[in-house]
């Protein structure tokens, strides 16, 4: 560089796209004055990176730095639980260069294989300390790669999911690492601030689920900030690799996931998606995990609008299972008899959904169409008892005086018609109940009389078959006994032994 600069008085070269800094500079300018350099899982991937902006090769001469990384990567690092972790840690300020030697991909595989393997009888080093003994869940990796960054936990967990891991564990992962990077994702209530509320829409009361993020709602640019977009970026990379499987993350999650990314403003394609997996397990929800706050984009406290989308998508799910039996959860009881989960998830669904009304009742801003369109959303069969709607519309009632008579008696039409359609399906009901009770006696008065007729043809059967055959029998011993008795005496003894030998051989 020096020399293709041609200029005499330059006695300074600054490498301003040098990897790793000084601190790897000064280790490849130490190896090459000759001085001992032992390579750390820490700056072993800057090193290598150095090395190669160095172009520290083979050519230049034999066992040069390339070499000597390169090796210590292939049989110390890879083959370490431990230093597989702090390598690909290490990766993130080595951009592109670790992603152009396979570095990252590299450490990745590695991680991924030892995540899939038993760890009973091997020498694993866990990045926390206190864990290098004792026994180990299958759950026992997933602390170690929450240190990752987003990019490089979503490459570990891609491949772990390739080679075949479990998908309630991949999903433990998966909750680990938000419930660690997302703050406002655990339930403690501590994630508040003593600005509490003061950020809620007008009218509205303080939120007490434990849940928002109060510091955030006060800065409504807080999605253009830069924990805003690293937020962002954490949520989406989540949403992508977030296996299918319904089991594989809990309701609760799903749902604090979506309250963050509201107020983050994620992909609309990517809110979709969760709110969908949302309302395939919506049953599985509180009441506490539905009350999103609008994050000051409606007049309203709680996003209602959200929950009427959730309900949706759980409806849509609800008749995809009617129209195929198959892919509705089935269980496994005590007996091994296998049928659908009960209570039904209508009525769970109708319940939690009555509560919420409840809740957002309150609400001076929530409008009447809103309120009216939530509470219709199920149909009538839904409900098993209807004093939840009731408290609702009463509370709506009482928080909204100035409603019109014509608005009121709109209202409480909502559970009128829905009783008078309820009643007349309970009669339906009844009526369809006492006419299989009907055919069901008809039946089985009918396979009384055949059972009857088999069991009397079966009788007829046997006998004709043995009792003809004895009554032939004993009709030719008669007769040849009658015609004995004419040719002897009757005192004759050979007559009886005639017989008795006859009656012998007839047995």
């Amino acid at each position: 560089m020096i020399y293709e600069s041609k200029d005499i008085e330059l006695k300074k070269v600054i490498l301003d796209e040098m990897p790793g800094g000084p601190e790897a500079f000064e280790l490849a300018a130490k190896f090459c004055y000759g001085i001992a350099v032992d390579p750390t899982a820490d700056m072993v991937a800057a090193l290598r990176c150095a090395a190669e902006y160095l172009e520290m090769t083979e050519d230049m001469e034999e066992g040069n730095l390339i070499f000597k990384t390169e090796a210590f990567l292939n049989y110390v690092v890879l083959s370490s639980w431990k230093d597989s972790i702090l390598v690909l840690q290490s990766c993130e300020n080595l951009s592109p260069w670790a992603e152009n030697l396979q570095i990252v991909r590299r450490c990745s595989e590695s991680v991924s294989w030892k995540a899939c393997t038993d760890p009973t009888g091997v020498r694993w080093q866990h990045t926390k300390e206190g864990n290098d003994s004792g026994p180990m869940g299958p759950d026992w990796w997933c602390e170690d790669v929450s240190i990752l960054r987003i990019d490089h936990f979503v490459r570990v967990i891609t491949a772990i999911k390739v080679k075949g891991m479990r998908h309630e564990l991949v999903g433990a992962a998966i909750m680990h690492y938000a419930m660690k990077l997302l703050p406002g994702m655990i339930k403690d209530g501590s994630l508040g601030s003593g600005e509490e509320g003061s950020g809620m829409a007008s009218g509205a009361s303080k939120c007490n689920c434990g849940l928002c993020i109060i510091t955030m709602v006060n800065k409504p640019d807080h999605h253009s900030s830069p924990q805003g977009k690293r937020q962002r970026e954490i949520i989406e990379s989540l949403i992508s690799i977030i296996p299918p499987q319904n089991d594989s993350v809990s309701c609760s999650f799903l749902l604090r996931l979506l309250r963050i990314a509201n107020m983050v403003i994620v992909s609309p394609a990517l809110v979709t998606e969760l709110e969908k997996r949302v309302g395939m397990q919506l049953e599985n929800a509180t009441l506490a995990d539905l009350l999103i706050p609008s994050y000051n984009r409606s007049e309203t406290t709680y996003d209602v609008n959200v929950v009427q989308r959730l309900l949706e998508h759980f409806l849509v799910q609800e008749q995809m299972d009617i129209l195929s039996p198959e892919r509705s959860p089935i269980v496994e009881n005590n007996e091994g008899i296998q049928r659908r989960n009960e209570p039904n998830a209508k009525t769970i669904v109708a319940r939690l959904i009555d509560s919420y009304l409840v809740e957002v009742s309150r609400d001076k801003n929530l409008s009447l169409t809103n309120f009216q369109v939530l509470a219709e959303a199920l149909p009538e069969s839904a409900r098993s008892c209807d004093d939840g709607i009731y408290r609702a519309i009463d509370s709506y009632l009482k928080v909204h005086p100035m409603l019109s008579k014509q608005e009121r008696r709109r209202n409480t039409t909502i559970v009128s018609s829905g009783w008078a359609t309820a009643k007349k399906d309970i009669n339906t009901l009844k009526f369809d109940l006492e006419a299989v009770k009907t055919k069901y006696l008809d039946l089985q008065h009918d396979m009384e009389i055949l059972q009857k007729q088999s069991d009397n043809i079966g009788k007829l059967k046997h006998q004709s078959s043995w009792s003809s055959g004895w009554k032939r029998l004993s009709r030719m011993t008669k007769i040849t006994t009658i015609d004995n008795a004419r040719i002897r005496p009757q005192g004759n003894t050979e007559v009886l032994k005639t017989s008795r030998r006859w009656r012998n051989s007839l047995s």
